[in-house]
């Protein structure tokens, strides 16, 4: 066939057209069939699988990393019991509010007792915290390097947490004595937190 009949076919009778141009004719229909039917069907059910996919692999990562969790489950309990016991233990050295003035009065007592001479006891205003509350106390006391040590010692083997903070050590006028300006701080749980 030469490809110039083709250029004479006519459109309108294609029934006698050669076989060759009633095939490219079928498989025009057919490539048009296909390519409608993916762009009207098939080309959204594609995107809606992709972020299927893309959707299962985020689930399957959030699925593994809360098996993970859920198989340590009984470790982290017992963790947190740990914690809680713990915690527990320590509100325990924290004085109660009732407890405050007999606090005060052994942190002045352990500093007489080493020898060392009171020159400032001025207990401040509670400082509220997120859980707990600072009880402030402005120390100026006088004595030897030796005392000072005993007293910061003392007070640092009190049954309740006691901290010396704003240490200042300064000459105190005689040969041997040392005039410590610091601040102790004791703390308190605040029950309502």
């Amino acid at each position: 066939m030469d490809l110039r009949s083709i250029n004479e076919v006519d459109f309108r009778n294609l029934g006698e057209a050669p076989g060759i141009v009633k095939g490219g004719i079928v498989v025009l229909i057919i490539a048009a069939l296909l390519g409608a039917g993916y762009w009207f069907l098939i080309k959204d059910q594609l995107e809606v699988l992709d972020r299927g996919e893309r959707r299962e692999v985020q689930l399957r990562a959030e699925f593994e990393d809360k098996q993970r969790r859920a198989a340590n489950l009984p470790a982290y309990e017992a963790q947190l019991e740990e914690i809680e016991r713990m915690f527990a233990s320590l509100l325990q050295l924290l004085p109660s509010t009732a407890e405050i003035p007999s606090l005060l009065v052994d942190i002045s007592q352990t500093a007489l007792t080493v020898g060392l001479e009171i020159e400032l006891f001025q207990p401040r205003a509670e400082v509220n915290r997120t859980f707990y509350a600072e009880v402030p106390i402005q120390l100026r006391v006088r004595g030897t390097y030796e005392e000072l040590a005993e007293f910061v010692s003392g007070v640092s083997a009190m049954p309740r947490i006691v901290t010396i903070h704003n240490v200042f050590i300064r000459p105190g006028g005689s040969d041997a004595d040392l005039l410590m300006d610091a601040l102790a701080r004791t703390y308190r749980y605040l029950e309502g937190s």
